[in-house]
């Protein structure tokens, strides 16, 4: 009985064992995703930290009208780029979120569906361990009687 069962549930073993590996990749992918986004966000605060450094080391040198305004257009440039990059990490950090979610989802479903065919597979050892008793039970039962009938 439990063997039929365990059979059946082998199909459904290997869906939720694929669902899980797909799980797991999308989990991955979302992690690298975020991981750049956050790496471009350090190189455009870092190339915006410098470019400030430049102003300070040009300013005392004194600059120009034209120079000054090319200076706050990019410098606000940068800050607007800054900010969006800063709310691409935000979004990749909440796929991230729901990638993991759902990873764990698809986890605790294929670690269920193994504890019961575990649990099916016990219960035919176990069953297979009376019906053994029980034969050698009643051999030992034969044997004790044709023992007695044979003096």
């Amino acid at each position: 009985m439990s063997e039929s069962r365990i059979r059946r549930l082998v199909p459904v073993l290997d869906m939720a064992l694929e669902e899980e590996r797909k799980a797991a990749g999308m989990l991955g992918d979302c992690q690298r995703q975020l991981d750049d986004a956050r790496s471009r966000l350090q190189d455009l605060q870092f190339y915006c930290g410098e470019y400030q450094k430049g102003w300070l080391n040009r300013g005392q040198q004194g600059v120009g009208r034209d120079w000054l305004l090319n200076y706050q257009r990019f410098l606000a440039q940068m800050e607007t780029a800054i900010e969006q990059q800063g709310q691409t990490v935000k979004w990749h950090e909440q796929s991230l979120e729901r990638a993991r979610a759902q990873w764990r989802q698809r986890y605790q479903r294929l670690e269920a569906m193994r504890k019961l065919i575990e649990r099916y597979r016990q219960e035919a050892r176990i069953r297979a361990d009376r019906q053994e008793q029980k034969l050698l039970d009643e051999l030992s039962q034969r044997a004790h009687g044709q023992q007695q009938n044979n003096p």
